[in-house]
């Protein structure tokens, strides 16, 4: 009976035993970082003599150009971050961890390099990666793209012909080059002429990125320095459609208008409407063009100068206009006839009238046979005095008829006076737009002689 009690407590230990779950087994992944970080201090460069210093490769390769700010000189880039370095402390035996090669680790739990961008303005919106790769022979890369908002000095004088040579230096913020010191990962040629990733469908081209080392001692202390120059061309096209080729459509409207005769008022109201509408369209044109606080586009000049020429160009017209007007009123001022309208005008009788019965009073004496006039000029004086033993009536009549060719041989000369006077006033106005011509033609050869040299360099 105590065998059995014996033999029945057995089976249910060893069934007690079974049902018990077995603890698993960690991985080697796991083992294998467990045994990297359990004495680890990111603390602490990671060499095993402190007197080697830690070199970090740097490369880097551009995506696009989003953002140029002339007034604020900040320029906004897309760049693929590429850092490189050895770590001591995270070498291993890849047969020992079941043939791993490369793990990757938070970027916080290790040593990271304190590698900044010196023309660094803002922070960007770049994505936040937390890990780095970290291969069996101690090489940590660090890979990351980068939003950089830096500062850069440009050249916008040229514009829309400009180029931008932007840089973006890297260096240590603390350590020297006993400490840490730069490479490149590549070489500078690669680097140079590796233009694969560029977006080239935006504003800006790509040129080249050239690269250098160089090294600047500051307290007796030498610190590492690479150096990129982002090289990128601008694209005018949109700027030369939408911008230059309305203003020189609305100059050359401006220089036809010339053809219209200078003697109408159309031709002050149609530059007036030319002027009005190039101010509108500059107007819309601003926040198009950059602008700084110390240097202003060529283009900004350039419409500067068109509407100063706009401008000249209806003055030289009002001028024209008034040397016109001005003639006719001091014609009429000066003519003698213009006197003998206002003396009999002041009569009972109008002149008209009395012109009309000294005619009657003629034709009734000839036909009487009483008196015959010669009504040449050197007969008036003779006239006059042989009429003083007449009667009034016809005394009247012969200062009349004199008076009558007085006025016509006046309106003769004022016609003819007039005549050369518009004739001397379109000779002015020939000669104002020819000279207004030529400036115009040379300061627009001046201008695309520049553009031109700036597009093709």
């Amino acid at each position: 009976m105590s065998s059995v009690l014996l033999l029945w407590v057995l089976l249910s230990v060893i069934c007690q035993a079974d049902s018990v779950p077995e603890k698993p087994k960690r991985s080697a992944l796991n083992q294998l970082t467990r045994t990297l970080l359990r004495r680890y201090d990111c603390g602490v460069r990671p060499v095993l003599n402190w007197t080697s210093p830690t070199v970090v490769y740097i490369d880097i390769i551009l995506q696009s150009v989003l953002d140029v700010d002339g007034q604020t000189q900040k320029v906004t880039t897309s760049i693929w971050y590429r850092q490189i370095w050895k770590d001591e402390f995270l070498v291993w035996d890849p047969e020992e961890f079941d043939g791993i090669t490369e793990i990757s680790l938070s970027s916080d739990a290790i040593w990271v390099p304190d590698v900044i961008i010196s023309e660094f303005v803002d922070e960007g919106k770049s994505p936040v990666i937390p890990y780095v790769y970290v291969n069996s022979s101690g090489i940590v890369k660090n890979y990351k793209p980068i939003q950089v908002v830096s500062a850069c000095d440009l050249e916008i004088y040229a514009f829309p012909f400009d180029k931008q040579n932007c840089t973006l230096t890297f260096r240590s913020w603390l350590h020297s080059v006993n400490e840490v010191d730069l490479a490149l990962w590549r070489s500078a040629e690669v680097i140079a002429n590796d233009t694969r990733e560029f977006m080239n469908d935006g504003e800006w081209e790509l040129l080249s990125i050239p690269s250098h080392y160089w090294k600047m001692n500051l307290a007796d202390r030498d610190y590492a320095h690479i150096q990129f120059n982002l090289l990128i061309r601008r694209r005018p096209l949109l700027y030369v459609v939408s911008v230059l080729i309305p203003s020189i459509f609305l100059m050359v409207v401006d220089v036809t208008s010339f053809y219209l005769p200078p003697n109408s008022g159309t031709r002050i109201t149609f530059k007036t409407n030319i002027l009005l509408g190039y101010t509108v369209f500059r107007v819309n044109m601003m926040d198009e063009i950059p602008a700084t606080a110390i240097k202003t586009p060529l283009i900004g000049v350039f419409f500067a100068v068109c509407m100063a020429l706009l401008v000249i160009s209806l003055a030289k017209s009002i001028f024209v206009v008034k040397l016109l007007h001005h003639n006719e009123k001091e014609v009429k001022e000066m003519s003698i006839s213009a006197c003998l309208l206002d003396k009999y005008g002041s009569t009972t009788q109008t002149f008209s009238e009395s012109l009309f019965t000294s005619v009657r009073t003629l034709d009734d004496l000839d036909q009487s046979g009483g008196y015959e006039f010669d009504l040449s000029p050197e007969a008036d004086l003779l006239s006059l005095t042989e009429a003083q033993d007449g009667t009034p009536q016809l005394e009247k009549v012969l200062q009349e008829v004199v008076s009558l060719k007085l006025y016509l041989q006046e309106e003769e000369n004022e016609g003819t006076a007039q005549a050369d006077w518009l004739a001397l006033c379109y000779k002015v106005d020939k000669f104002l737009f020819r000279i207004y011509l030529l400036i115009l033609l040379i300061y627009s050869s001046t201008l695309l002689f520049l553009w031109s040299s700036w597009s093709s360099g």
